[in-house]
């Protein structure tokens, strides 16, 4: 099993559509990169995120580039959607050196590479959304009208 973190605008819609994709394990409602260990401030420079738990034998970092950008406008800086502030960004952000140097050769291999506002770092800091973010789309489905992720997008790879 692997782990990144992907960060694609309300981390809401990012969890649903992560969730359905193959050779994803496990996801998780977050914030990375911030400068608090604790929800108390007002996400103190994180970017909402989720974290995947993937089989690399089955999805590549280069997939989940991929996906992530059916999801997102890649030329938008801080900003999905409705949603805009910089917890709002999008990135991936990891652990291994491996996961961010794939991040950067897909967004490299791009013609549009110059334009790409998607942030590829190290992982300094996650810290697990309250309960009442986790999976919930699927707790909420009301909640849809909120996301900016389309909803044909959005369920594309259900089963």
């Amino acid at each position: 099993m692997e782990r990144i973190y992907i960060a694609g605008g309300c981390l809401w819609g990012v969890q649903h559509f992560f969730k359905s994709i193959p050779g994803v394990l496990n996801t998780e409602a977050g914030r990375a990169n911030g400068c608090t260990n604790s929800l108390d401030g007002e996400y103190d420079g994180y970017a909402e995120c989720v974290r995947v738990d993937f089989d690399e034998e089955v999805c590549s970092v280069d997939a989940l580039m991929q996906y992530l950008f059916e999801i997102i406008d890649p030329y938008s800086f801080n900003k999905q959607g409705v949603d805009e502030g910089p917890k709002y960004r999008t990135g991936i952000y990891s652990t291994l050196d491996k996961h961010l140097e794939e991040a950067r050769n897909f967004i490299a291999s791009r013609d549009d590479c110059d334009m790409i506002a998607v942030e590829v770092k190290p992982l300094t800091n996650y810290v697990r959304s309250a309960d009442e973010h986790q999976d919930r789309l699927e707790l909420y489905p009301k909640d849809y009208s909120y996301c900016h992720i389309p909803p044909e997008v959005m369920n594309k790879y259900r089963i």
